[in-house]
């Protein structure tokens, strides 16, 4: 496929990226294989302007707003699932790179097409040293790590007095060994791999506290009163996963509409499944449920975008709530594809069938443990009996 000429806006962004959906489903099954999302995707999704969507503009971004973030995330998530996820998890880092230090933005932003990977498991160890820290460790879940300019390290620093202190690092991809270790049932096209740090020396001007980071405390000046950078990064991520169930749980049932006219249910009198009544009742199900998580979506992703009504930060309550609606969308759209797939037949278990394939990639997105929909119930439950949420992580 040719490439496209670089956008200047976001615009048409959606609509770019729809008409990369054959070239995502083409290479959807070889994304699987490789446990990487293959170079041409990579290079088409660039071209298309997707990693500019949350790049400050001073760099030549998009600051995309958020409704136009989830379509784009949705369709190429229709297109395939494993694209979709690290497409969603380095529009999320690069969020959060514009919220360090300017000084680390003019370094990690040298163009508006930066890839930013990252993950918020602090396995690895931080020590403070002249000028910065030493961070050692192995990284899980560096997903599209292969194709990644810069990964956001969350390391840990050891306290004796209490509980760790936990900083992003941004360091250079160059600085970080890739492990081979990525062989999983579900998105497993998505290279999310381990990243090893070893020995590796991060500027203070590079670091990033998480803790401030979530009660709302920037290190950007240039970007701290800017209300697209003042959205709550956690809430952001709820709005990041969503349309990758979506568009997973879209794809599926259109497939699935479309099998239906082109084979019969072996071992009965029907000739065209379409024609069978439990067809009738599994596909309207199924489409329900996907409605249901549409309009959940749609409702927490506008109150993203809008803020709070009174001005004030996001309540607990608030938070948690996203955050249950977010899981229980991932629930709904996970439900709809096991129901369709139950439907499609022994031959849909063939690799090349992609309904299969969302059934596992959304196993994997649901067991996520920002996505969990029974982790985040839990926590909007406790919330709703009047106790503490019992998580910093709203």
């Amino acid at each position: 496929m040719a490439p496209l000429s670089t956008p200047l806006s976001d615009a048409d962004l959606a609509e770019r990226v729809r008409t990369l959906q054959p070239l995502l489903r083409e290479h959807a099954l070889r994304t699987e294989q490789e446990r990487r999302v293959t170079g041409e995707v990579v290079a088409a999704l660039t071209d298309a302007g997707v990693y500019r969507m949350n790049v400050p503009r001073r760099y030549g971004g998009y600051q995309s707003r958020l409704s136009t973030q989830v379509e784009v995330l949705s369709e190429i998530a229709a297109g395939c699932g494993s694209t979709g996820f690290m497409a969603l998890i380095q529009a999320g880092c690069s969020y959060i790179a514009a919220l360090f230090s300017d000084e680390a933005q003019d370094e990690i932003f040298t163009g508006p097409d930066v890839r930013v990977g990252g993950t918020l498991i602090p396995d690895a160890l931080a020590v403070a040293t002249s000028g910065g820290y030493v961070v050692n460790g192995t990284s899980a879940f560096a997903t599209g790590c292969q194709y990644a300019d810069w990964h956001l390290l969350t390391a840990r620093v050891e306290s004796a007095g209490g509980p760790p202190e936990l900083l992003w690092t941004a360091v250079p991809m160059s600085d970080l060994e890739i492990l081979d270790d990525w062989y999983v049932s579900g998105l497993a096209g998505s290279g999310s791999n381990s990243v090893v740090a070893r020995d590796v020396f991060v500027p203070a001007h590079r670091v990033l506290p998480v803790g401030p980071l979530l009660r709302g405390h920037l290190a950007s000046k240039t970007n701290a009163e800017d209300p697209f950078y003042r959205m709550p990064v956690l809430l952001l991520f709820c709005a990041w996963t969503a349309p990758n169930a979506l568009g997973l749980a879209r794809a599926a049932l259109a497939e699935f509409t479309e099998r239906i006219h082109h084979r019969g249910i072996t071992y009965t009198f029907h000739e065209r499944q379409y024609e069978a009544g439990v067809t009738h009742l599994q596909i309207a199900e199924a489409a329900m449920k996907i409605s249901c998580a549409e309009l959940l979506a749609r409702e927490f992703v506008a109150r993203i975008e809008a803020g709070p009504e009174n001005g004030e930060p996001h309540t607990q309550a608030d938070r948690a709530r996203i955050r249950a609606q977010s899981g229980y969308a991932a629930r709904l759209c996970k439900e709809a594809v096991d129901l369709i797939a139950s439907a499609s037949g022994a031959s849909s278990l063939h690799r090349e069938v992609p309904v299969q394939r969302a059934v596992r990639d959304l196993q994997a997105l649901n067991l996520h443990s920002f996505v969990n929909p029974t982790t985040n119930l839990e926590l909007y439950g406790r919330v709703l009996s009047g106790l503490d949420a019992g998580t910093p992580f709203l």
